[in-house]
């Protein structure tokens, strides 16, 4: 796993995708950053998890703006709703309606429950909505179910077809 601030990444472990699987948390709490880098840390498949505050960095991070022009584009996005700067709704909308990120899985992990939450997001054509577990166990069920579907049943775009045509 690597984020902007401490690098790290988990690539002694298997690839599925014959590299690390490239994943994007946009989440503003600290304390679920920490949670999830946990979480991901004992996944059973090597992956670097980048990190995005907002929903302002992470729009900048997809689109390598500087400071982030060499970064991977994600394999999966995971995105808080509710988010400072930019709205999570406002991030799921930008990136499925821009053509070198619409295919990129976006999964919705939020505290919200709100059935209006999970609407608009299907209606904004996210790829599955999860409610945050509420403890780190569950957590680390989530993850590894999550690692699971999106990395071993289903087949994703390569990277080079997310890049812009010339």
């Amino acid at each position: 796993m690597t984020d902007s601030v401490t690098g790290s990444t988990t690539e002694s472990m298997p690839r599925v995708l014959g590299r690390p699987a490239e994943l994007m948390l946009v989440e503003d709490n600290y304390g679920d950053i920490l949670l999830t880098q946990e979480a991901f840390r004992a996944c059973k498949i090597a992956n670097r998890l980048h990190i995005a505050r907002d929903g302002e960095e992470a729009l900048k991070m997809l689109r390598k703006e500087a400071p982030y022009g060499d970064l991977v584009t994600p394999d999966l996005i995971l995105l808080d709703l509710n988010l400072p700067r930019k709205d999570g709704r406002e991030v799921l909308a930008e990136i499925k309606s821009t053509r070198e990120l619409a295919t990129i899985p976006v999964v919705i992990l939020t505290r919200s429950r709100a059935e209006l939450d999970v609407v608009c997001s299907y209606e904004l054509n996210a790829n599955c909505y999860i409610a945050k577990p509420i403890d780190f166990e569950q957590l680390q069920n989530v993850v590894n179910s999550i690692q699971d579907f999106w990395f071993s049943v289903v087949l994703l775009p390569s990277q080079r077809s997310r890049e812009p045509a010339s």
